[in-house]
C-alpha cells in the first residue's frame, strides 16, 4: 500500500517533471556542437582559393594581315537573248538552268520566208550579171572599132558609163545578197556568251518580233564571276600600295556567317572616286568560280591579306584588356601567381593581335577567367570547357571599372609589379 501511494505522489509531483526536462536539455546540449562556433570557424588561417583560368603562351609567329568588308557576288556578264527578226518560234532547244558554250544553238525560227528572199536577191543578181557581161563585150568591140576609127568617140565613152552602171549594180546586188543570208542566219538564235541560263521566257509556237525588250532568256557567266565589296577609305593606301608595286592581292569569300570559306580570287580593281555619303571605296574581285559555290547576287564576307608580318610576337586578341593606362594582359608567373603587364601592340590579324613589348616569348598570358583575377593571386589552370564559365565579360577588350583599385576585374590603374 506504502509503496503504491509513493508511485502515485511521484506521477503527480510538477517537480519531478520540471527536473527530467532539465536533465535532457542538458544532456542535448553536451552532444550535440554549437552550429554557430561551428560555422566561426571557417578555413585554416592562410588558407586563399586559386581562381580558374585559361591561358595561352606567347608564341612567334608569321601574322597574315586581312582587310574586310561586305561584299556581293556578280555575274561576270549578262546577256538579255532577243531575236534580231521577227517570226514563229519554232524550236527551242535549251533547258532552264544549265550551261551552254559560246555560239551553242538556243532557238530557231521559221525560215522560210528568209529563204525566199534570199532566193530573189540571188535572182536579181544574176539577171544584172548577164547584162554587165553583155555590156563588157560590146564594150571590147566599141574599142577595137575605134582603133580602126570606124565609130565615133562619143559611142566609146557611153559604153563605158554603161559598163561602170552594171558594175555599181552588182555590187548593190551583192549586200542584197548578203544582207538576205545574214536574215536567214538570224533565224538560228546563238549564245553570244558562255553562261547558266535563266527561265525561259517564250515558248515554242509564239510569234516574236525583233529585239523583243522581254527577250528569250537571260544568260549570266558565272565561271569566272565578279564580286563587288568596299573597305573604308582608311584602308585605301593598304590596298593600293601593293597594287602599284604589281603584286596580286589575294580575296576570299565567305558565307553570311563568316565560317564557311567558298572561293577564293584575286583583286581585279579599285573604283576612282570615294563614296562620300559613306566614306568607303568599292573594289572589284575576280574568282575562277569552278565549283559553282558563288551564285549571282549572293551576299558574302570579304577577306583580303594586303601584307604579311614576318616573326611576330602574337597573343590572342581575348587575353588583351584595356584600361585607363592602355591596353594590359594578365601574365601568369612561374609560381603560378598573377601579374599585371602593361602592352604596346601592333597589327592584328583575326583572333591573334601583334605585342611589340610588355610580353616576352613562351610568357602565359590569361585568355577566360580575368574578372577574378587580382595581382599576387594564385591560380590554376583548366581546359577550355571549365574556363568558358569564368571568362571576362572584358575578354574582348572590355573589363568592368566599378571595383576599387586592387580588386578583381578593376582595370582602371593596371601597374607593372
Amino acid at each position: 500500500m506504502v509503496k503504491r501511494l509513493s508511485m502515485h505522489l511521484f506521477v503527480r509531483s510538477p517537480l519531478v517533471w520540471i527536473v527530467s526536462a532539465v536533465l535532457v536539455a542538458l544532456a542535448v546540449w553536451w552532444l550535440i556542437p554549437d552550429a554557430s562556433t561551428t560555422a566561426k570557424k571557417g578555413p585554416p588561417a592562410g588558407f586563399v582559393p586559386s581562381v580558374p583560368v585559361k591561358i595561352e603562351a606567347a608564341r612567334v609567329q608569321d601574322l597574315d594581315i586581312y582587310l574586310r568588308g561586305l561584299g556581293t557576288v556578280t555575274a561576270f556578264n549578262t546577256v538579255t537573248v532577243r531575236s534580231r527578226v521577227q517570226g514563229e518560234l519554232i524550236e527551242v532547244l535549251f533547258k532552264e538552268g544549265e550551261q551552254v558554250k559560246e555560239d551553242q544553238l538556243l532557238a530557231r525560227i521559221d525560215p522560210r520566208s528568209f529563204e525566199v528572199a534570199l532566193e530573189q536577191a540571188l535572182g536579181q543578181q544574176q539577171q544584172n550579171e548577164s547584162q554587165y557581161q553583155n555590156a563588157k563585150r560590146d564594150l571590147q568591140r566599141y574599142q577595137t572599132l575605134r582603133k580602126q576609127d570606124s565609130i565615133a568617140p562619143q559611142m566609146l565613152d557611153t559604153q563605158l558609163a554603161l559598163v561602170s552602171k552594171f558594175e555599181g549594180q552588182l555590187k548593190s546586188d551583192q549586200a542584197a545578197v548578203n544582207s538576205a543570208r545574214l536574215q536567214l542566219d538570224y533565224t538560228r538564235i546563238t549564245a553570244p556568251i558562255a553562261g547558266r541560263l535563266g527561265l525561259r521566257r517564250v515558248d515554242a509556237g509564239n510569234l516574236i518580233n525583233a529585239n523583243d525588250p522581254m527577250g528569250l532568256v537571260v544568260i549570266t557567266q558565272t565561271q569566272p564571276i565578279a564580286v563587288l565589296f568596299t573597305l573604308a577609305e582608311n584602308d585605301l593606301p593598304s590596298v593600293r600600295g601593293p597594287l602599284l608595286a604589281g603584286r596580286t592581292l589575294t580575296v576570299e569569300a565567305y558565307d553570311r556567317s563568316d565560317q564557311v570559306r567558298l572561293a577564293q580570287g584575286e583583286l581585279m580593281t579599285i573604283d576612282n572616286q570615294i563614296d562620300v555619303t559613306t566614306g568607303t571605296v568599292k573594289l572589284k574581285a575576280r574568282f575562277s568560280n569552278e565549283t559553282d559555290a558563288l551564285f549571282p547576287n549572293q551576299f558574302v564576307n570579304v577577306r583580303m591579306k594586303v601584307n604579311t608580318v614576318r616573326d611576330a610576337l602574337t597573343i590572342p586578341s581575348g587575353a588583351l584588356q584595356q584600361g585607363n593606362q592602355g591596353a594590359f594582359v594578365y601574365v601568369i608567373l612561374p609560381d603560378d601567381t598573377v601579374a599585371v603587364r602593361t602592352v604596346k601592340t601592333g597589327a592584328r590579324s583575326g583572333d591573334r593581335v601583334a605585342i611589340l613589348d610588355g610580353v616576352a616569348v613562351g610568357e602565359r598570358v590569361v585568355l577566360e577567367g580575368t574578372d577574378r583575377l587580382r595581382v599576387g593571386a594564385k591560380v590554376r589552370v583548366i581546359s577550355g570547357g571549365e574556363g568558358a564559365g569564368s571568362r571576362s565579360p572584358g575578354a574582348g577588350g572590355r573589363t568592368p571599372t566599378t571595383q576599387p583599385a586592387g580588386q578583381p576585374g578593376n582595370t582602371s590603374a593596371p601597374s607593372r609589379p
